[in-house]
């Protein structure tokens, strides 16, 4: 079943009937100011930080689903409705919502008037503006009232959850004209406040929750808006809000539009106040002048689409296919955006409250993003190698205000260092710009321990050179990408035999995935080193690489697959000598795409096992069979019910894995096959099974041993996104930047017979056509750029070239 439709031309996801399965949510906001916005208008909106400075309050896991967001209540005689349905549910005569790139517009009409909010976070500065338009479509004159309504929430949403005790007395807000000033802890403890604004004048105006909805009353059935009047009420403790209330008239055929903007304010230090709690209004002012007009705010969102217009030009296919066009073209870099500046900490499912960005998780999106603002991308990966500590590892999470690391989550993943090679070195291949390896960057944000961020890259793949366990394979820590796979929870303590070959005195559970990344990690910290004319260390690095491959072969094949690691008393995980998981995806995945295996002819064996035991018609499952007991030597894999998240769910962040993996074999057919399942607008038809956006990824869908087998979770923010952007850009499509030049490298259906692609890269634009007649799957025949044929498939790359026209021929 259907809720909606794609707009190509407009790039918009439209949706039909504010009932979707779940709340169907948007982002606004690219910068600095940022706000989740869902098809009916509840979200919140905060700056830079949702747990530190978040501006309006959201309510999780909380009945009626969405709970607060930006509402506008229209009261025309005894009916009240909104325009996006929610809170009141009255029920429309029309309804749409238009998801944009960084817009969200929603439209109802009741009664022959017709109400649009359109929504969006302008380039450049930090606000939400609601641009509000009302039309009478019918032919009598209409009188009516507009009642907008936010609740500020108290900064830390922490805080703001917990500490009721003194925050009940804290709030503190400000009224003038059609403005309400948001100032509560302004007087000693913040540098900031926030404005919210409407740029017409009001019949009244509400600061007061209790005041505005009764004590008893809720969003719903506002006390105001049922008695038709505001009660101009001053918020003093409690909880403060944002409430217009405009009345209008409107003739046959009229129009009008209100701008309500919500806006953050920081004052420099020596503006804080201009007398004791007084705050220094001039900043908000010089905001609000900015947006005052109809005509202004349609600049300003002329210009947001421009940057996203501008941004994903910088790769665009044209094929048959508009599922893989419009994913590709629109929706899964906009997602890789997304992703990149939220990490994992705000959406539906992430309370924004905790878990900041994951040093992982960041590497990880940095491989999705770098192609559309690599100068944002190098900043990042300075900041997150700041949290590494001078033996390697590095704090697992960071906040991303403050930009130090989560002590409360700690380190102890032992995967997380490699990380930090795979997301230099994408940005190393993008751009060209070695540079970035002699910048200065501390060690745990100490700058009297900083060293150059090349002495970083080395200390990451030392830490997993010395700490290796019995079989010679990377030790695990705490867990690896697989946060649930905890082997060092063991029910039986290792024999004195078992020794490390590293100075770690910890526990010996070892990791095949690890060993995979370390593998295809360190041959890129190798050929960075070489670059740099390092070769006694590139050698020493490669000879470290090539033994790992050869243990990797030696005590990490099971004869059918790669084992997933070795538990803390050695004993095998996913082997077939296993009662339950016998094999999981990741090491099938990670060993295939570093090459092991491939020359001897285990890699085809391993995806020939995928194929056969894992794989679904949703997606491939993490593991087969999934746990059915607690198993103490796995510890969190096996708390979950089989079929859900970790326990033999559908993860589709590394479904990419398999697919890369099938592509180093050849295998277009089967690696586009793998890709399709997963991907959000091949699935648009079965929404009433998957739940989830039809437009974007999810990082899990229930496995087949779940009750509910394709229901997806945790939509937007997954690295789901930056890997299937990967996969599909780099290695079906195959244009895949490398440290020498640009990559074609297609491996494509066969049934594909013609592509254009643009890709800009180093600054210069690259017009590709890949034609292949004889439906192969991989393999150039012939290559020429600008006319002229060049051996192998890299086009060099030459400095200050600008355009390059390039026609690949596939065959064997």
């Amino acid at each position: 079943m259907n809720y909606g439709y794609f707009d190509d031309v407009e790039k918009e996801y439209v949706i039909t009937t504010p009932k979707t399965p779940l709340p169907w949510i948007n982002y606004l906001g690219c910068e600095n100011f940022f706000s989740l916005i869902s098809n009916t208008g509840g979200g919140y909106s905060f700056y830079k930080d949702a747990k530190l400075l978040r501006l309006t309050r959201y309510r999780y896991n909380n009945t009626p689903l969405d709970n607060n967001g930006r509402y506008y209540y229209i009261k025309e005689n005894d009916t009240i409705w909104n325009p996006g349905w929610q809170p009141t549910q009255t029920e429309l005569d029309s309804y749409s919502c238009h998801h944009g790139l960084g817009y969200t517009k929603m439209s109802g009409q009741k009664n022959n008037l017709d109400a649009s909010v359109t929504a969006f976070v302008p380039i450049g500065d930090n606000c939400e503006i609601n641009k509000v338009t009302l039309k009478n479509n019918g032919t009598e004159s209409k009188t009516f009232s507009l009642f907008s309504y936010v609740e500020f929430c108290l900064w830390n949403a922490v805080d703001d959850m917990t500490n009721f005790q003194r925050n009940y007395s804290t709030g503190e807000v400000e009224v003038e004209d059609s403005c309400i000033y948001h100032k509560t802890e302004y007087r000693e403890r913040r540098n900031h406040y926030a404005v919210y604004s409407v740029n017409a004048p009001v019949t009244g105006f509400d600061t007061d929750r209790e005041s505005f909805l009764g004590t008893y009353g809720s969003p719903a059935k506002p006390e105001a808006i049922i008695n038709g009047s505001s009660k101009d009420s001053i918020a003093s403790g409690w909880s403060p809000i944002g409430s217009f209330h405009v009345s209008i008239t409107l003739e046959p055929g009229e129009e009008k539009t209100y701008i309500f903007l919500l806006g953050y304010i920081e004052n420099k230090e020596e503006e804080k106040w201009e007398s004791f709690g007084v705050i220094n209004k001039k900043p908000a002012r010089e905001l609000l002048s900015k947006y005052q007009t109809v005509s202004q705010v349609d600049d300003a969102l002329a210009a947001l689409r421009t940057h996203w217009d501008r941004l994903l030009s910088r790769f665009t296919v044209e094929t048959a296919d508009e599922k893989l066009c419009r994913m590709v073209n629109i929706w899964n870099q906009y997602q890789c955006m997304v992703t990149f500046n939220m990490s994992r900490s705000a959406s539906y499912y992430e309370s924004g409250t905790g878990r900041g960005m994951g040093f992982r998780d960041s590497c990880q999106d940095l491989l999705g993003f770098v192609h559309l603002i690599p100068e944002s991308a190098r900043q990042r990966i300075l900041d997150i190698a700041a949290t590494q500590f001078e033996n390697g590892s590095a704090y697992h999470q960071y906040q991303p205000l403050t930009k130090k690391g989560n002590a409360d989550i700690g380190s102890g993943f032992n995967d997380d260092p490699l990380w930090l090679i795979a997301g230099t070195a994408a940005y190393i291949k993008e751009t060209g710009d070695y540079g970035i390896l002699d910048e200065s960057v501390a060690f745990d944000n100490d700058l009297s321990k900083a060293e150059s961020l090349l002495e970083h890259l080395r200390r990451s793949f030392k830490f997993t050179t010395t700490n290796r366990g019995p079989h010679n394979l990377p030790l695990i820590g705490r867990a690896d990408w697989n946060d649930c796979l905890n082997l060092n929870c063991f029910s039986k303590v290792p024999d004195e035999s078992f020794q490390t070959s590293g100075p770690s005195e910890g526990p010996v559970a070892e990791s095949l995935f690890i060993a995979g990344m370390y593998v295809k990690y360190g041959n890129d910290f190798n050929a960075i080193l070489n670059h740099l004319g390092h070769i006694d260390e590139a050698n020493t690095v490669n000879a470290n690489v090539a033994a790992m491959y050869d243990s990797v072969l030696k005590s990490g094949w099971d004869g059918e697959w790669f084992l997933r690691a070795y538990d803390a008393a050695s004993e095998k995980v996913g082997s077939n000598e296993c009662e339950e998981g016998k094999i999981f995806i990741e090491p099938q995945g990670f060993c295939v795409m570093a090459g092991i295996g491939v020359k001897e002819g285990l890699a085809a064996k391993a995806l020939v096992s995928v194929e056969k035991y894992l794989d679904t018609q949703y997606g491939i499952v993490l593991l087969q069979p999934t746990y059915s007991k607690y198993y103490l030597n796995l510890g969190e894999i096996s708390t979950y019910p089989p079929g859900y998240k970790e326990n033999g769910g559908i993860f589709c962040h590394n479904n990419p894995w398999i697919s890369i993996a099938e592509t180093v074999l050849g295998h277009g057919n089967r690696a586009f096959d793998v890709y399709k399942k997963t991907c959000p607008a091949y699935l648009e038809d079965i929404s009433d099974i998957h739940r989830t956006e039809p437009y974007v990824y999810s990082q899990m869908i229930a496995g087949i041993d779940a009750p509910h087998h394709g229901e997806a979770k945790n939509s937007w923010l997954t690295g789901t996104a930056a890997w299937t952007f990967t996969n599909v850009s780099q290695h079906i499509l195959g244009i895949r930047p490398d440290f020498a030049g640009l990559m074609i490298d297609p491996c494509i259906p066969s049934t594909t017979k013609k592509l254009k692609i643009t890709r800009v890269f180093r600054n210069a634009q690259y017009n590709i056509i890949i034609k292949n007649p004889n439906g192969v799957e991989k393999g150039i025949s012939a290559l020429s750029v600008d006319g002229k044929l060049i051996d192998g498939n890299i086009i060099p790359f030459v400095e200050g070239q600008k355009s390059y026209d390039v026609v690949a021929f596939m065959g064997n």
